[in-house]
């Protein structure tokens, strides 16, 4: 069992997206998965809703806990029900946020190409990922990062550059993959879809998508 939080304080970076597509791509391997919607925006929920009313299965299991104290303490009671729990936090620093990145085993950030979104980085959440690992203390939470919403070509100026800044800092380490701004990625995860599911198929997509799962579960 593992709890992930996927966040950021930046909005739209699509943490959301991301949650979806990591959510489902674990329940169609055939795992039992919560999915916890911490964000007061219902992005993860209205997917999983639609994902439910067309009556797809793998269904994944959705709650909703925008308050961090109820976050951490429901979360913590059906921590052993479950093989995957996946937590959609963030767009802003919050009690959800931080309850979460309390409890977690292991965090994956987010991080589109840009100067704003480097900015923010620094000034918001790194802050505060320093904050709750000095509260954790001997416990630190594993934080990682990648490059989401890229450009299409890989090696654009954007993406590197991108990738240099976010190798300067120490607060988490940057995974070694893209996923691409793809209109077929965002698709898929409002209709509360797998890449996999959608037809007509997008093999990048799925490529990108299907390399993400398996750096954060091997």
């Amino acid at each position: 069992m593992s709890i992930i939080v996927i966040g950021n304080t930046k909005g739209g970076v699509g943490k959301s997206t991301n949650t979806i597509q990591v959510a489902i791509g674990r329940a169609i391997q055939g795992k039992d998965v919560l999915l916890v919607n911490g964000d007061r925006q219902s992005s993860s929920s209205n997917a999983i809703g639609r994902r439910d009313l067309a009556g797809l299965t793998p269904s994944v299991t959705l709650v909703a806990y925008p308050d961090g104290e109820q976050l951490r303490t429901q979360v913590l009671r059906q921590v052993d029900k479950y093989d995957d729990i996946i937590i959609d936090v963030g767009g802003r620093d919050s009690s959800a946020f931080r309850h979460a990145m309390m409890i977690a085993d292991v965090m994956i950030v987010p991080i589109a190409p840009g100067n704003f979104e480097l900015d923010a980085l620094e000034d918001e959440l790194v802050p505060l990922i320093d904050e709750i690992q000095a509260v954790r203390a001997d416990n630190p939470l594993p934080i990682y990062a990648f490059l989401n919403m890229a450009e299409p070509k890989q090696f654009s100026s954007d993406n590197l550059a991108t990738r240099r800044s976010i190798e300067n800092f120490s607060q988490f380490k940057l995974l070694d993959l893209n996923v691409t701004k793809r209109k077929s990625i965002a698709t898929a995860s409002a209709l509360g879809l797998s890449v996999t599911e959608m037809k007509p198929r997008d093999p990048k997509a799925v490529r990108e998508v299907d390399t993400l799962i398996k750096a954060l579960f091997g």
